[in-house]
Protein backbone atom coordinates (compact mmCIF):
# COMPACT_ATOMS: atom_id res chain seq x y z
CA UNK A 1 0.00 0.00 0.00
CA UNK A 2 1.44 3.35 -0.46
CA UNK A 3 1.21 6.33 1.47
CA UNK A 4 -2.13 8.73 1.07
CA UNK A 5 0.71 11.63 -0.16
CA UNK A 6 -2.02 14.63 0.47
CA UNK A 7 -0.81 17.05 3.20
CA UNK A 8 -3.06 15.99 6.10
CA UNK A 9 -4.44 17.83 9.07
CA UNK A 10 -3.94 16.52 12.75
CA UNK A 11 -7.81 16.33 12.71
CA UNK A 12 -7.42 14.72 9.32
CA UNK A 13 -5.45 12.09 10.05
CA UNK A 14 -6.65 10.95 13.47
CA UNK A 15 -10.01 10.74 11.55
CA UNK A 16 -7.92 8.64 8.65
CA UNK A 17 -6.62 6.49 11.78
CA UNK A 18 -9.66 5.94 13.49
CA UNK A 19 -11.34 4.51 10.38
CA UNK A 20 -8.53 2.06 9.64
CA UNK A 21 -9.33 -1.35 10.15
CA UNK A 22 -6.41 -3.43 9.51
CA UNK A 23 -3.51 -0.81 8.71
CA UNK A 24 -1.82 1.40 11.56
CA UNK A 25 -0.43 4.71 10.37
CA UNK A 26 1.59 7.37 11.54
CA UNK A 27 1.52 11.27 10.78
CA UNK A 28 5.03 12.27 9.40
CA UNK A 29 5.54 15.38 7.57
CA UNK A 30 2.26 16.06 7.56
CA UNK A 31 1.53 12.88 5.44
CA UNK A 32 -0.14 9.05 6.51
CA UNK A 33 1.78 6.61 6.18
CA UNK A 34 1.43 2.92 6.37
CA UNK A 35 3.33 0.70 9.24
CA UNK A 36 5.09 -1.96 8.25
CA UNK A 37 3.47 -5.34 9.22
CA UNK A 38 6.24 -6.90 11.38
CA UNK A 39 7.69 -10.53 10.46
CA UNK A 40 8.36 -13.00 13.35
CA UNK A 41 12.00 -11.67 14.21
CA UNK A 42 10.38 -8.11 14.84
CA UNK A 43 7.69 -9.45 16.96
CA UNK A 44 9.97 -11.69 18.91
CA UNK A 45 11.77 -9.11 19.71
CA UNK A 46 9.27 -6.60 20.61
CA UNK A 47 8.04 -9.19 22.86
CA UNK A 48 11.57 -9.34 24.36
CA UNK A 49 12.06 -5.91 25.50
CA UNK A 50 8.69 -5.33 26.53
CA UNK A 51 8.92 -8.29 29.02
CA UNK A 52 11.87 -6.59 30.54
CA UNK A 53 10.79 -3.29 30.28
CA UNK A 54 7.62 -4.04 32.03
CA UNK A 55 8.77 -6.14 35.01
CA UNK A 56 11.18 -3.20 35.51
CA UNK A 57 9.17 -0.29 35.50
CA UNK A 58 6.51 -1.56 38.08
CA UNK A 59 5.25 1.36 39.85
CA UNK A 60 7.46 3.93 37.85
CA UNK A 61 5.95 4.36 34.44
CA UNK A 62 3.82 2.72 31.77
CA UNK A 63 5.06 0.61 28.61
CA UNK A 64 3.26 0.94 25.23
CA UNK A 65 3.08 -0.98 22.21
CA UNK A 66 2.82 1.12 18.87
CA UNK A 67 1.21 3.81 21.14
CA UNK A 68 1.53 7.05 18.77
CA UNK A 69 2.18 10.42 20.44
CA UNK A 70 2.18 13.79 19.01
CA UNK A 71 5.33 15.35 18.15
CA UNK A 72 3.58 18.42 16.49
CA UNK A 73 1.21 19.37 14.02
CA UNK A 74 2.47 17.35 11.33
CA UNK A 75 4.17 14.29 12.91
CA UNK A 76 2.61 11.89 15.18
CA UNK A 77 4.98 8.32 15.27
CA UNK A 78 3.75 5.40 16.43
CA UNK A 79 6.83 3.87 17.41
CA UNK A 80 7.28 0.13 18.55
CA UNK A 81 7.18 0.55 21.98
CA UNK A 82 7.77 3.34 24.33
CA UNK A 83 7.96 3.92 28.29
CA UNK A 84 6.03 7.11 29.87
CA UNK A 85 7.01 7.79 33.54
CA UNK A 86 4.16 8.35 36.15
CA UNK A 87 5.95 11.43 36.45
CA UNK A 88 5.19 12.63 32.94
CA UNK A 89 2.20 10.69 32.91
CA UNK A 90 0.24 10.13 36.20
CA UNK A 91 -0.57 6.79 37.31
CA UNK A 92 -4.28 7.85 36.62
CA UNK A 93 -4.54 8.93 33.55
CA UNK A 94 -6.37 6.34 31.70
CA UNK A 95 -8.35 7.44 28.07
CA UNK A 96 -8.23 5.61 24.43
CA UNK A 97 -6.06 8.30 22.83
CA UNK A 98 -2.27 9.12 21.99
CA UNK A 99 0.43 9.04 24.28
CA UNK A 100 -0.69 12.62 25.25
CA UNK A 101 3.07 14.01 26.33
CA UNK A 102 6.44 12.84 24.47
CA UNK A 103 8.04 9.39 26.52
CA UNK A 104 10.97 9.22 28.35
CA UNK A 105 11.97 6.21 25.83
CA UNK A 106 11.10 5.65 22.60
CA UNK A 107 12.31 1.81 20.50
CA UNK A 108 12.04 1.15 17.00
CA UNK A 109 12.91 -1.90 15.68
CA UNK A 110 13.80 -2.14 12.14
CA UNK A 111 11.80 -4.23 10.13
CA UNK A 112 13.11 -5.84 6.69
CA UNK A 113 12.86 -3.20 4.06
CA UNK A 114 13.71 -0.36 6.91
CA UNK A 115 17.95 1.30 7.42
CA UNK A 116 19.02 2.41 10.42
CA UNK A 117 19.94 5.76 8.76
CA UNK A 118 16.11 6.74 8.02
CA UNK A 119 15.39 5.58 11.84
CA UNK A 120 18.14 7.73 13.20
CA UNK A 121 16.70 11.05 11.50
CA UNK A 122 13.41 9.37 13.13
CA UNK A 123 14.98 8.95 16.21
CA UNK A 124 16.27 12.53 16.33
CA UNK A 125 12.97 14.34 16.15
CA UNK A 126 11.76 12.28 18.92
CA UNK A 127 14.85 13.51 20.74
CA UNK A 128 14.65 16.85 19.50
CA UNK A 129 10.90 16.69 21.16
CA UNK A 130 11.74 15.97 24.47
CA UNK A 131 12.47 12.14 24.75
CA UNK A 132 15.67 11.13 26.72
CA UNK A 133 16.37 8.37 24.58
CA UNK A 134 15.81 6.21 21.69
CA UNK A 135 16.52 2.39 21.04
CA UNK A 136 16.75 1.07 17.67
CA UNK A 137 16.73 -3.06 17.83
CA UNK A 138 17.83 -4.59 14.44
CA UNK A 139 17.01 -7.98 14.64
CA UNK A 140 19.05 -8.97 11.90
CA UNK A 141 22.26 -8.05 13.48
CA UNK A 142 21.27 -8.39 16.92
CA UNK A 143 22.00 -5.18 18.16
CA UNK A 144 20.36 -2.49 20.17
CA UNK A 145 22.14 1.37 19.19
CA UNK A 146 21.23 3.82 21.84
CA UNK A 147 20.72 7.47 20.80
CA UNK A 148 20.32 10.80 23.11
CA UNK A 149 20.37 14.06 22.93
CA UNK A 150 23.71 15.05 25.20
CA UNK A 151 25.81 11.84 24.36
CA UNK A 152 27.73 10.00 21.34
CA UNK A 153 25.46 6.89 19.75
CA UNK A 154 26.08 3.67 21.72
CA UNK A 155 25.67 0.39 19.65
CA UNK A 156 25.51 -2.53 22.39
CA UNK A 157 25.78 -6.15 20.58
CA UNK A 158 25.88 -10.02 21.37
CA UNK A 159 26.44 -10.28 25.84
CA UNK A 160 27.20 -6.50 26.26
CA UNK A 161 25.28 -5.45 29.49
CA UNK A 162 22.80 -2.50 29.10
CA UNK A 163 22.50 -0.35 32.15
CA UNK A 164 21.89 3.34 31.83
CA UNK A 165 21.62 5.94 34.83
CA UNK A 166 18.31 7.00 33.57
CA UNK A 167 16.39 3.46 33.82
CA UNK A 168 18.04 3.27 37.09
CA UNK A 169 17.60 -1.08 38.06
CA UNK A 170 17.40 -1.55 34.56
CA UNK A 171 19.74 -3.88 33.02
CA UNK A 172 20.20 -6.87 30.40
CA UNK A 173 22.50 -8.71 28.16
CA UNK A 174 21.37 -7.86 24.43
CA UNK A 175 21.27 -11.51 23.47
CA UNK A 176 18.39 -11.76 25.44
CA UNK A 177 16.57 -9.84 23.10
CA UNK A 178 16.78 -12.20 20.31
CA UNK A 179 16.80 -15.13 21.87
Amino acid sequence: MSPVTTKLTKSEFWQLADASIDITYELLQGEAIPKISPKYFHSRATGKIFAILDNWCQDQGRIGIEWAFDLDDENTPVQDLLYVSYHRLPRNWSENTACPVVPELAIEIISPGQFLGKLIIKAESYLQAGAEQVWILDPKFQSLTVLSIDRAIQTFINSMVFTDELFPGLEFTVDRLFQ
